[in-house]
């Protein structure tokens, strides 16, 4: 095979072995500037949005705020558009990695919970958009949160302001 062969053959099963996440892009305003809740991963201690696999019976946008309820105990309104989509690679064990694409859905956050399924397990931190674009490693979601448009967020919150703990 040449190479130009060997590398759609390639990029072909990097895509089929591909398997899909949902996320939610929680956010906030204070004032006329959005903030994003990131959280740390369990294992590496990384920043990063709420996300998990596919869950039976329901849409992207409700499982990526039943995660973030569950990672980070977020309740707020999920928008049933998502915003964008990055790629990762998920460390399943030390041995088997698993590219994965992230489907990120915006979430208004109206409150957090104190008490929550993963409560202790993960930081949760509120940042400026442009400061979570430096914490986060993915390249396709720092560029997500550089390219954030204030006034498309406040549209799926109008009149909410949000929470103010950590």
């Amino acid at each position: 095979m040449n190479a130009k062969l060997d590398k759609a053959v390639t990029m072909q099963r990097a895509q089929a072995l591909t398997r899909l996440q949902y996320g939610a892009l929680c956010y906030r305003f204070a004032g006329d500037t959005p903030l994003v809740l990131l959280i740390t991963s369990r294992g590496t201690g990384r920043w990063i949005l709420p996300k998990g696999w596919p869950i039976p019976g329901l849409d992207g946008a409700a499982t990526a705020a039943r995660e973030a309820w569950e990672e980070a105990g977020v309740v707020g309104r999920v928008s049933p558009v998502p915003l964008g989509a990055y790629h990762y690679v998920k460390l399943l064990d030390k041995r088997r990695e698993v590219p994965c694409k992230v489907e990120v859905y915006p979430l208004c956050v109206a409150r957090l919970e104190d008490e929550y399924p993963e409560t202790g397990q993960r930081q949760r931190v509120w940042f400026a958009a442009t400061e979570a674009a430096r914490k986060v490693d993915e390249p396709e979601l720092k560029q997500l949160l550089r390219t954030l448009d204030p006034m498309a967020l406040r549209r799926l919150c109008p009149t909410a302001t949000g929470p103010h703990s950590t």
